[in-house]
């Protein structure tokens, strides 16, 4: 297995398109490391420059200890998987699956039993004699996925090879998906823009906008400690919502004011935010950080805030409330069944300690809270 470096890359089309701009990443041997980030953001090209796919227009690309640039895909040593779920059409899915392994020399025996196992557990070993034109969407990107993982590559470069899969199948694959390139030890780059396939496969993510990294972390470290508005806005499954406000201090305590309200700050003025007293700032909410005060009355009454209602999505165990303050919308989390409806003025619990604080000029992280 192998390590992989991008250092420096770019990636350019004919007509000047940026497509990716100065990239450094490092992927550890045998990490999982998933990119993120809305379309268009560079995760795709990423993946074609790793596999030789296409060139990189500046910088170079190592896998383990050799620069690739100029090695054609073949030679890499990669597995990758598409969103189209490429398959040879005229081969039978069993076929499909065997044809890595016969390529690369290995026994027939031992190719029978991986193709036997790999289809077992992606839910396919009872289609292995069908073409792919009979499958369903679904059905052909897990076999796609199959032909990846049968072999054992230097590197996997996996791009939304879930997408296809119904909701339950997909928790399930996830699942063997994960359990498999971790006990293979098998260096990946997997691309998702599913945020429940980010927290729960990645060991490190990597968030891309315009082309552009943003931020590389763990999965918590992203949530917790996100460098700048975009980064917090699109990472974990709920988003954050962003509310303009002013910090003052009076009387020894700290206050956001929120479109006329006072939000306390509990534990005093964090050190890094003692030179934006008395100026604007943006406020970052989480849903879990936000409640329904009528069911709180202990809650402190310095630490709420009124806002309008503007829709509730049902989500079973809980309400989702999305509302809006001070021109913003956040969400807040109530009981099942709770929540009033549309136009209705509610008034909102803050954890206010979990508060995170942002340069409303540079949109750059000022203060995380206190976690």
């Amino acid at each position: 297995m192998a390590a992989v470096v991008l250092d420096g890359v770019s990636r350019v089309h004919p007509d000047g398109t940026r497509a990716l701009w100065q990239l450094d990443l490092a992927v550890a041997d045998g990490e999982l490391m998933v990119l993120t980030g809305p379309s268009g953001c560079g995760k795709t090209t990423t993946l074609r420059v790793i596999a030789g796919l296409e060139p990189a227009s500046a910088g170079t690309v190592t896998i383990g200890h050799d620069v690739v640039n100029e090695l054609p895909t073949r030679d890499r040593d990669v597995a990758l998987v598409t969103q189209q779920h490429t398959l040879y059409p005229h081969m039978t899915v069993g076929d499909n699956l065997r044809f890595p392994l016969r390529m690369s020399g290995t026994p027939r025996q031992e190719t029978e039993q991986r193709v036997t196992a790999e289809s077992r557990v992606l839910g396919i070993e009872r289609l292995l004699h069908r073409l792919p034109r009979v499958l369903s969407t679904g059905h052909r990107q897990s076999a796609a996925l199959g032909r990846a993982t049968a072999r054992l590559p230097r590197v996997f470069l996996l791009d939304e090879p879930l997408s296809a899969l119904d909701a339950g199948e997909r928790v399930r694959v996830r699942a063997e998906l994960h359990r498999y390139v971790k006990t293979a030890g098998v260096t990946t780059l997997y691309v998702a823009n599913d945020q429940a396939e980010v927290m729960s496969l990645a060991d490190r993510v990597a968030v891309l906008r315009d082309g552009v990294l943003q931020q590389v972390g763990t999965p918590q470290e992203v949530l917790d400690r996100p460098v700048n508005q975009f980064v917090a806005g699109f990472a974990g499954l709920d988003g954050m919502g962003f509310v303009p406000a002013r910090l003052e201090q009076s009387a020894g305590l700290t206050w956001f004011l929120v479109a006329g309200q006072r939000l306390r700050l509990p534990g005093g003025l964090p050190g890094a935010l003692r030179g934006h007293v008395g100026l604007p700032v943006i406020l970052g909410l989480r849903p879990h950080q936000l409640g329904d005060a009528a069911a709180a009355p202990g809650h402190p009454v310095d630490e709420r805030l009124l806002a309008t209602v503007r829709r509730v999505e049902r989500l079973g165990p809980y309400d989702q409330v999305v509302t809006e303050v001070a021109g913003a919308q956040v969400r807040a989390r109530f009981a099942p069944g709770t929540a009033p409806g549309p136009g209705s003025a509610v008034e909102l619990t803050v954890r206010a300690r979990l508060v995170q604080v942002f340069d409303p000029v540079t949109a750059t992280a000022l203060w995380h809270g206190r976690h």
